[in-house]
């Protein structure tokens, strides 16, 4: 027996009067919700206001949904954010359709419909970009992919690792460049089913590994430990909590490729991992957000 179609689905819009906030917003509240959970549409007015929509498959959690608009756009923004119903669409279908392929030195991340239109030499990640963590289409995985490529073009890493995977896209872009195995984790396990599933469709899937993992918690981290390299986009807290795990975890000389972060965020993570004998090798903004890329030291310390 098969359940009835929805009737309608759940709202949550507000205004903000410039692009960089839009762009902040609309970023954070695509890398903050779960596979398929939402659509998140932004559109300048004509009054020149932009307009922020997210559309909800079941009602959301109202007071989450303003904290999160209040981290990149303010308590007062928060304040002005409606929730209501509007007639069933697919939302995330039509709100997706309308992605175009993003660009990041070799790497295109593109969805289906834009398959016939790519370079031929160019690294192809097919990515349906629903709403799991990372998708091409905002400045954090723009930066980690435009970082990625510039270390592959000096440097061979034999151990990868993908912490806090998503979608997988970070797992996959080293794993067609390298050809040659990377290890995906996340602590969502519904990330793991869908980032396995995009490395086969990718034609990655013999290798990557996804696995769950809450952390380095995972026995196969332990087993491949220590990494060369380490790509890590996620959120600015878990990123400095990280700082120690990421060290023990890391060989030495090893890279770091963290994002997820605010820029006003970026100096506290990088106090952070310096304190921990990081050193600062590159800092991409894109829209608001950072992308890092920094060594461990050579000689190893005490931690």
């Amino acid at each position: 027996m098969t359940s009835a179609p929805a009737s309608k689905t759940y709202r949550a819009s507000f205004a903000l009067r410039d692009e960089a906030t839009a762009r902040r917003v609309s970023d954070l509240l695509t890398e903050s919700l779960f596979e398929g959970e939402a659509a998140v549409a932004a559109f300048e007015g004509e009054s020149g206001c932009w307009n922020i929509t997210v559309h909800f498959a079941q009602a959301p959690e109202e007071r989450a949904i303003r904290d999160l608009v209040a981290l990149a756009a303010g308590e007062e923004t928060a304040k002005t954010v409606r929730f209501d119903t509007v007639e069933f669409r697919d939302w995330v279908k039509a709100t997706l359709a309308e992605l175009v392929p993003v660009h990041a030195g070799r790497f295109v991340v593109h969805g289906a419909h834009d398959r016939a239109r790519l370079a031929p030499n160019s690294v192809s990640l097919e990515i349906e970009a629903a709403l799991a963590f990372g998708t091409g289409h905002h400045g954090t995985t723009r930066g980690c992919l435009l970082l990625l490529d510039s270390v592959l073009k000096a440097w061979r890493p034999r151990r990868v690792l993908d912490l806090g995977t998503g979608t997988g896209v970070l797992a996959i872009a080293a794993a067609k460049a390298l050809h040659d195995s990377v290890l995906a984790t996340d602590i969502d396990a519904q990330s793991v089913r869908i980032a396995a599933n995009n490395a086969r469709q990718n034609g990655a899937g013999p290798w990557v590994k996804a696995v769950p993992a809450n952390g380095f918690s995972a026995a196969e981290i332990r087993r491949r430990r220590p990494f060369d390299l380490i790509l890590a986009n996620i959120l600015a807290n878990p990123l400095r909590q990280m700082a120690t795990a990421m060290a023990r975890h890391l060989a030495p000389g090893g890279l770091l490729i963290l994002s997820g972060l605010l820029s006003p965020q970026a100096a506290s993570v990088i106090a952070a991992y310096r304190a921990r004998g990081f050193v600062l090798k590159s800092h991409i903004r894109i829209e608001g957000w950072s992308s890092l890329l920094l060594r461990k030291a050579r000689q190893l310390t005490s931690s």
